[in-house]
């Protein structure tokens, strides 16, 4: 029974994170940086790449932000230090960070920094993948949504 009220906050930060931002009024929305995506995918070599995606609220800032959200939702947590060797996503996913800290590490190298906020869409499904690490003193809590085909 406690799982599914953990799985209902959930959904409920997901909630705010994805609605309560275009809220804002025009004003405060123009002078706010702009959200940012990472979406890793695997590219014609066979490797992760990453591109960031800018969110689009629409013209004045206000409209609501469509996720491609399907069933299965999950909620992560990963103690400090923790380390996912090289590994691709289990299925396509966007992975938003509640709270912590944790990094993407690519194989050129590339380190994308994740914190509270972050929004990641992993699409890399095949070759080698990435390395994710949880960084600094506290647990990462992230929510896991996979993305539907339709």
């Amino acid at each position: 029974m406690q799982a599914k009220w953990v799985w209902i906050a959930g959904v409920a930060a997901l909630g705010a994170s994805v609605y309560v931002y275009p809220a804002l009024s025009a004003q405060n929305a123009a002078k706010s940086s702009p959200v940012k995506m990472h979406r890793l995918y695997t590219g014609p070599d066979g490797q992760t790449h990453a591109e960031e995606i800018m969110v689009d609220f629409g013209p004045n800032g206000l409209q609501g932000f469509k996720l491609k959200a399907g069933a299965g939702a999950e909620i992560r947590r990963a103690p400090p230090g923790r380390v996912a060797d090289w590994h691709v996503a289990p299925r396509r996913q966007y992975v938003i960070t509640l709270s912590g800290r944790g990094e993407v590490e690519l194989i050129d190298g590339t380190k994308i920094e994740l914190g509270p906020g972050s929004i990641d869409l992993a699409e890399d499904l095949t070759g080698k993948g990435h390395i994710t690490r949880v960084v600094g003193n506290e647990e990462r809590i992230t929510l896991a949504i996979p993305v539907s085909d339709k």
